[in-house]
């Protein structure tokens, strides 16, 4: 048995539509909502399978949009109505988790909070918990922590985080202060990350008191701190909190809590890292699902409970939500995915481009399929 950590609440942001996904993932069926790795259970649904034993099932919320609420309490039928908090519209990473910080620490002064995307994978949940106890310990002491991904590979699809200092803390066994963040860097460039070994990816989890998170938002986006406060006091009062949301919300940036926390609180020495040892992706495009698919096989992966493939000498990945046969032959690298409404066929290095797409489909009114 896995002891909780009594001052930890998790928070996990379930929004965004996954468009790099589409025609899987939609509007009203983000990613988070499916499985993709075969495990039997749902993106969001793993995630709280992996934080629950650190909190228990009754300190975990996940922010998610009105429209996604009822598959959200479907997939997780344990969560407190008080944990599941409504966006009335997407407002980006700051709002989301800014707003349950705010929440969280008028029921709970003193409460440390961990944000985890709801649409990650993580494979090695005993060295993920490991991690998290020691940016925990870290943010006890004031820090803002985040939990960086020691690199498997020189990968350009992910921003990095620059190791600084050691930083020692009681109970965080290697913790250093933040130097820099890099945005997404070319090959070779990616290459010389991962043989200096002081760099790792930007996997976007982060912890911290919420005390400290909501005086970093005061101090770098002061209207968007007294917006997140003055929801969080009407929050918990049902007549209040409608007119509140739909009055507040809004107005409110729409800006990620990197450019809001994490990056200033790194310029003034503020901001922690700790190594996760465990197996991460973001699982951005369908290369990467892919390849998650594949466990570094050449062959074909295949993903849907009654897809019907035959593949002969080929390799990629086939997405199937239909009962049509699809035959793969003699082509590399190849994406495919097969719904009732809308066919993508593509090669894993073009997938990125699938977000192109999507928006080709909004400009052109057809907005039907997304």
């Amino acid at each position: 048995m896995v002891e909780h950590i009594e001052d930890f609440y998790a928070v996990i942001p379930a929004g965004g539509v996954g468009s790099r996904l589409w025609p899987l993932s939609r509007a009203d069926a983000p990613k988070f909502l499916h499985d993709l790795t075969g495990s039997g259970h749902s993106l969001l649904r793993d995630t709280w399978n992996r934080l629950e034993p650190l909190t228990g099932p009754d300190r975990i919320a996940v922010v998610t949009g009105r429209a996604h609420r009822a598959a959200v309490e479907g997939q997780l039928p344990g969560i407190p109505d008080k944990n599941v908090i409504l966006e009335s519209e997407p407002r980006d990473s700051a709002a989301a988790i800014g707003l349950a910080a705010a929440i969280l620490h008028r029921r709970h002064p003193d409460v440390v909070i961990g944000s985890f995307a709801a649409d990650h994978v993580i494979r090695g949940s005993r060295v993920f918990e490991f991690a998290v106890r020691d940016a925990v310990a870290v943010a006890r002491e004031g820090y803002i922590c985040t939990i960086g991904i020691a690199p498997s590979e020189p990968a350009i699809g992910f921003g990095y985080i620059k190791r600084g200092g050691e930083l020692i803390v009681e109970g965080a066994r290697d913790a250093s202060l933040v130097e820099r963040f890099v945005e997404k860097p070319d090959l070779e460039t990616a290459k010389s990350y991962v043989a200096d070994r002081s760099y790792l990816w930007n996997a976007g989890m982060f912890i911290s008191r919420a005390d400290v998170l909501l005086a970093e938002i005061e101090a770098n986006n002061p209207t968007l701190h007294a917006g997140l406060m003055e929801l969080a006091e009407a929050w918990d009062d049902r007549d209040r909190r409608g007119p509140a949301v739909d009055r507040i919300w809004p107005t409110l940036e729409k800006i990620a809590i990197d450019y809001v926390v994490a990056e200033p609180a790194a310029e003034k020495g503020r901001l922690a890292v700790v190594p996760g040892h465990f197996d991460w992706d973001d699982v951005g495009d369908f290369a990467s699902l892919a390849k998650l698919n594949s466990a570094g096989r050449s062959d074909l992966a295949i993903l849907g409970q009654n897809a019907r493939v035959l593949s002969d000498a080929a390799s990629g990945i086939v997405v199937s939500q239909t009962s049509r046969v699809i035959s793969i032959i003699g082509v590399k690298d190849i994406v495919v995915v097969d719904t009732d409404d809308a066919l993508l066929v593509t090669t894993a290095e073009h997938a990125q481009r699938v977000k192109r797409v999507v928006d080709a489909l909004k400009v052109t009114g057809r907005g039907d399929v997304l």
